[in-house]
């Protein structure tokens, strides 16, 4: 498989975004205050990977599109416990902009695909 191809298969690149936040988080110093943002981003970070294999395995296009969506939450949230990341320890700024910009492409092309994905609507 060439680097442009791994690029745009989905489940690989969702994947590897759950494994470096796992990775991530077992770098961060554990306090009172970063323990429940761990535990909040590694559920909603690695639930992104499990819920696009969900979708690739859809009964229906209306639950590939559902499915999609919850990628695409799954997504948002992510960026928003980064963001908490950064506020707990700004030394965590660079890896926690990294991992944004990544979860932010990924927002992206679910957006892209659901739009493509749905019917036009008929007036």
């Amino acid at each position: 498989m060439t680097n442009s191809q791994r690029k745009f298969d989905l489940e690989e690149r969702t994947a590897i975004f759950g494994e470096n936040v796992i990775i991530f988080t077992k770098e961060v110093i554990k306090n009172e205050i970063t323990r429940p943002l761990v535990s909040q981003l590694i559920r909603s970070g690695t639930s992104i990977g499990a819920n696009y294999m969900e979708a690739d395995g859809a009964e229906s296009k209306k639950d590939f599109i559902h499915k999609l969506g919850i990628c695409k939450k799954e997504c948002k949230e992510t960026k928003h416990w980064l963001r908490m990341f950064v506020t707990a320890d700004s030394n965590l700024k660079d890896r926690c902009t990294v991992l944004w910009q990544e979860c932010q492409e990924l927002t992206l092309i679910f957006s892209t695909i659901i739009n493509k994905t749905k019917e036009p609507k008929v007036d």
